[in-house]
């Protein structure tokens, strides 16, 4: 069995004026579940469903430091960030599957 990753990851709306940053050990599942509306709250409200950046990490702690690092960044410095991997903005989760 191989070993356990983690992931960071931002979403965004189908318009890109919201960022959403989670941490998960099952970056498909979780990504699904946004896509479904299964859990109440702020990417159900808003419909934040578009993978649009993720990072892989092998220690959950290392992931969850990167999200608090990242949840503290202005907007523009996020922006950069997703710039660099998906300037398009396009949904990565057909990428991942």
């Amino acid at each position: 069995m191989g070993e356990k990753k983690y992931h960071i990851y931002m979403l965004s709306n189908r318009y890109d004026t919201v960022i959403y940053i989670g941490v998960t050990g099952d970056l498909v599942k979780r990504i699904w579940q946004h896509k479904q509306k299964e859990m109440d709250g702020f990417t159900k409200r808003y419909n934040v469903d578009k993978l649009v950046y993720y990072e892989e990490y092998a220690k959950i702690y290392d992931a969850i430091a990167r999200e608090k690092q990242l949840k503290g960044w202005t907007r523009k410095k996020k922006e950069n960030l997703i710039d660099t991997l998906n300037p398009q903005r396009r949904d990565l989760y057909k990428e991942i599957i």
